[in-house]
């Protein structure tokens, strides 16, 4: 269902914003969406995923948002983001884009949604695809940290060098002192 509906929708935001601008300044605008939505990636994920709150209707949100991935990191149900949930969002980030710039900002929004794709693709493979090639292991090592060494690092999934702008890399395979493991870790020692 995913890869249909985003082999359908990405051509069909590409053909909304036809004729906005020269192919060149769209693919300009596309690459400055991709680079926007790594940004995004990161924060999203650092600090609305990871949210600490002591509100229970709060904790409650984050925990269907993203706890309950980390408490079964090898769920595949919980590996990509609903589109009842994606979607909202996507049509928010649309009509933001649309009136900071206009039609133009059809072009920006699909490099947002192409790098949501490939995101999504990317984070469903660390945890349910081999990834033995360079860069894929790459990016399942650096989130498998993430997961299983440091759940307050390595918060980037494709753009991973946003951890170390923002120094959150997890560099050692040690936990740090203090820090429990999710429940899933804590089971797969067990």
């Amino acid at each position: 269902m995913f890869a249909l509906f985003w082999a359908l929708a990405l051509p069909a935001i590409a053909w909304a914003g036809w004729g906005a601008v020269t192919g060149g300044t769209g693919l300009a605008l596309a690459a400055a969406g991709l680079g926007l939505w790594t940004l995004f990636e990161y924060v999203m994920h650092r600090h609305l995923f990871h949210l600490r709150s002591d509100v229970p209707a709060v904790r409650a949100m984050i925990f269907l948002m993203h706890g309950n991935h980390h408490d079964d990191p090898g769920d595949p149900l919980r590996g990509l983001m609903p589109l009842p949930a994606s979607l909202p969002i996507a049509g928010l980030v649309w009509l933001t884009l649309y009136l900071l710039a206009g039609a133009p900002g059809t072009w920006i929004f699909l490099g947002f949604m192409m790098g949501y794709v490939l995101y999504d693709v990317v984070h469903f493979a660390c945890h349910q695809w081999d990834m033995s090639g360079p860069v894929g292991a790459m990016l399942k090592r650096h989130h498998m940290r993430h997961h299983f060494v440091d759940h307050d690092g390595n918060f980037a999934i494709t753009a991973i060098w946003w951890d170390r702008v923002f120094g959150s890399q997890i560099t050692s395979l040690r936990r740090a002192s203090g820090d429990r493991p999710h429940r899933a870790a804590r089971k797969a020692k067990s």
